[in-house]
């Protein structure tokens, strides 16, 4: 006979809901954050398949550094953005966002000095 402890731990778990309501999305085999991030992947495509961007890339990962006290540069985390691609020769690192967190912001303005390269938010 099991206990109360043991058949609540045998019971399905309830599906955890984002903390700030979006719903995760699949296209192409991709896995989105969000549905506005899968439109905005499907919008990117077009543009790719028009000739008007190129060399679109998902998820691009970017080490963030600081200078340690002995002058050395140190990797302190890690900003990963929604896309990257070409647009008139020029790199365009974007970001699809709902809700811009606090870290989202310390990140975004770190990346943004680091690699002197804007963060287009859509």
């Amino acid at each position: 006979m099991l206990t109360p402890a043991q058949k609540k731990a045998l019971e399905p778990k309830p599906k955890r809901r984002n903390k700030y309501r979006a719903k995760r999305v699949t296209i192409d085999g991709h896995t989105f954050h969000s549905k506005k991030e899968g439109n905005r992947y499907v919008d990117l495509k077009i543009l790719l398949a028009a000739g008007r961007i190129s060399d679109l890339k998902l998820q691009p990962r970017f080490a963030l550094h600081a200078v340690a006290k002995d002058m050395q540069w140190v990797r302190i985390g890690y900003y990963v953005a929604d896309f990257q691609y070409l647009e008139d020769g020029e790199t365009i690192i974007e970001d699809v966002k709902g809700m811009k967190t606090p870290v989202y912001r310390w990140k975004k303005k770190h990346f943004e000095i680091e690699y002197g390269t804007p963060i287009r938010e859509t």
